[in-house]
């Protein structure tokens, strides 16, 4: 009598699992190419990256415009997910505040020529950017109150206003080589801090 009811199971269990971990691997990549090529790079340029086909990466992502919006939201996901595990274990708030923004420019390094790349797509991109502020905002206020009672930053500093202000410093980035954004970010950083007396 067969039971490959049961067995059957595993194998498409794994199949998911090794799919889930190509999709992965892919969106790593592409990051890492985005950085380095911008958004237009050759998808066989991302394939090589990954180890995969390029077929792997079309069967995930049937256009660039897919991969391009997969690929923010999975960076959007991880810089959220980044902010309490830092507040965590960081020395203190400011700390964590510190290397969270250094992972959003990171971030927003990465984001150059999303919009030239979603352009034809305005209601995608206007969703990304919705997921965008409902993700980071919460994070960052978060990070930011930390430190606020902490006595480390002045109180009155809204979260889009520091998401904003570091946004601008980080565009010009790729167009001049002698700009480095992180040196501003950083000044207004020491900026927001609450100086105690000597």
């Amino acid at each position: 009598m067969p039971t490959d009811g049961p067995t059957a199971e595993p194998p498409a269990r794994s199949k998911r699992a090794d799919a889930q971990r190509n999709r992965q691997t892919v969106l790593s990549a592409a990051a890492e190419v985005f950085v380095t090529s911008g958004v237009d790079a050759p998808i066989r340029q991302i394939a090589a990256g990954a180890g995969v086909g390029m077929a792997t990466i079309y069967r995930h992502f049937p256009t660039r415009a897919d991969l391009v919006t997969a690929v923010y939201r999975h960076q959007i996901e991880a810089c959220a997910e980044a902010g309490p595990d830092l507040l965590a274990g960081a020395d203190s708030p400011l700390d964590a505040l510190r290397r969270w923004i250094d992972l959003f420019v990171d971030f927003l390094v990465t984001k150059h020529g999303l919009a030239d790349a979603l352009q034809s797509d305005s209601d995608r991109f206007a969703a990304l950017h919705t997921y965008f502020l409902d993700r980071l905002l919460p994070v960052c206020a978060q990070l930011l109150d930390a430190a606020v009672d902490a006595g480390d930053i002045r109180p009155g500093i809204q979260p889009y206003e520091l998401m904003r202000g570091i946004g601008n410093l980080c565009i010009g980035r790729d167009s001049d080589p002698r700009y480095d954004p992180r040196r501003l970010v950083e000044l207004l950083l020491l900026g927001l801090q609450r100086h105690r007396p000597a």
